[in-house]
């Protein structure tokens, strides 16, 4: 099984430039929505500055009627104030008709040329006038004359009483005014997504926590749901031992390891050699995988015509095991006799140890009085329980161990077939004494037998991989599987 290799790629690494760039990007948005709404403001301002400001063509000229007092008490007429503003005192009719009728601020007003002036009328006058006593008002519009304004170099004519002033917000206004508010609320959005987001993952982790214990017991009543299945299920085994006649030796054609396969209702799936072929009705899935379906699945044990003493000696020598389930909830059965020396599985200790327990029980029930001798590693691992089915035995007389290749270990060839003659469990990592009883026993030279460990054995060939949620990852094949209890 060395030729095959789970083609897993490698994970890409962010260089130290990116980074910087990632961490610069933020910064560099803050930065334009504060120009962004320094912007709105300018507008805002700029808006509300024009609307206060008075429009050119709404200032007129007027003539505020001074008191007496300050006159030295001659009264002013409307030839005085024409002859004063427009230089004519013939011009005061034009004086009374922009002013006839029109309410002043002591509720009085100009009807005729004999009507007397009173101290503080606003007077409209023509837009030609002149002088130091004309002044510049806003027109308003209503009733009252004119709002004097003061101009440069002139006095300030009282406003108008009883009149309350108008105020207007320019839709340029109101638009940079919401502009700004959805900036700013955005800017503290940003500005806070770091807390948010941390927040967030905080909440999500003590929300896992909480789960994680309900999730365990689900993960368990699962798994053992999978052990009773597999104590009562002989059809699938059955049917494992029926694919492997298709790829026996014949007449006509050699050998073809199958390292694993899986059955389910809808056909059959095998683990070649990459350089494995096979006829229909197989087709090919991948570099290694290939399926047929279940209307074209044979009979137990039938190799069809091409029967041989030679094909039948090969399934009789095979020992498929139900090694878990896949993510569909099949049985993926693996080949103990091509394993040819030690099978180290490692990761999380009880899971670890399940799996070969598992192992043990499926070898149990179908090559029932396999010899099997039990070896304690150097760490205080969990013992096994070797099934009633099988014949365990105190100690092993085996051959001197042979030194192992460099770089081989206890394997002697990757896809060789060694037929199960007797187990090897060690409970734990092997230590000195257990590692020379594996090379002894399951290793080039030894007694044949084949090698369970779970814990980490060095030299071994096939290793899988255990986690804490009750999955075991193998490697060669790229498949990820649920233990059994």
């Amino acid at each position: 099984m060395d030729t095959m290799t789970n083609g897993a790629g490698t994970r890409p690494e962010h260089g130290p430039a990116t980074d910087r760039t990632h961490r610069r990007l933020p910064r560099t948005l803050l930065h334009a929505l504060a120009a962004l709404l320094a912007a709105c403001l300018m507008a805002l301002g700029g808006a509300a500055a024009a609307s206060a400001a008075p429009a050119a063509d709404d200032l007129i000229k007027v003539f505020v009627v001074p008191d007496p007092a300050q006159t030295g008490g001659q009264l002013a007429t409307l030839q005085s104030i024409a002859t004063a503003t427009l230089g004519d005192a013939s011009r005061a009719g034009e004086i009374l008709t922009l002013n006839r009728g029109q309410a002043q601020q002591d509720g009085g007003a100009l009807n005729s040329a004999d009507d007397p002036l009173h101290p503080g009328w606003i007077l409209r006058l023509p837009q030609d006038a002149s002088g130091s006593d004309v002044q510049l008002a806003r027109d308003t519009g209503s009733q009252n004359s004119a709002s004097a304004a003061p101009s440069s170099g002139q006095r300030s004519a009282a406003p108008s009483a009883g009149k309350s002033a108008a105020f207007t917000f320019p839709l340029a206004a109101a638009v940079a005014l919401l502009g700004a508010i959805l900036l700013a609320l955005i800017t503290a959005g940003i500005m806070g997504r770091r807390r948010v987001r941390a927040a967030y993952a905080s909440a999500r982790r003590t929300a896992w926590r909480l789960g994680e214990p309900t999730r365990r017991r689900r993960r368990l009543a699962l798994r053992r749901a999978t052990g009773r299945r597999f104590a009562t299920d002989a059809d699938s085994v059955r049917r494992a031992y029926g694919v492997l006649g298709d790829f026996a030796p014949g007449r006509q054609q050699p050998e073809r390891p199958v390292h694993a396969l899986r059955v389910d209702g809808s056909g059959v799936t095998v683990w070649l050699t990459a350089s494995d072929t096979v006829d229909a009705p197989w087709t090919n899935i991948d570099g290694t995988r290939w399926r047929r379906p279940a209307a074209a699945a044979a009979g137990w044990l039938s190799t069809g015509d091409d029967t041989t003493s030679a094909s039948q000696a090969s399934i009789a020598a095979s020992c498929l095991v139900r090694a878990g389930t896949d993510a569909d909830g099949e049985p993926v059965f693996v080949d103990l006799s091509r394993l040819d020396g030690v099978l180290s599985v490692s990761g999380d200790r009880a899971v670890a140890r399940d799996v070969v327990q598992n192992l043990l029980a499926e070898i149990a029930r179908t090559r029932p009085e396999t010899p099997v001798t039990m070896l304690r590693g150097a760490d205080s691992a969990l013992p096994l329980t070797v099934p009633t089915e099988l014949r365990q035995l105190p100690r092993v007389d085996a051959p001197a161990p042979v030194a192992p290749d460099a770089g081989r270990g206890t394997v002697r060839a990757g896809a060789a077939r060694r037929p199960v003659r007797g187990l090897v469990v060690v409970a734990g990592t092997p230590g000195e004494r257990e590692a020379a009883e594996l090379a002894a026993l399951c290793g080039p030279g030894g007694a044949g037998w084949t090698g369970l460990v779970y814990g980490e054995a060095e030299g071994a060939h096939w290793r899988w991989h255990t986690d804490a949620d009750g999955h075991v990852d193998l490697p060669v094949l790229d498949v990820r599987l649920t233990v059994p209890v």
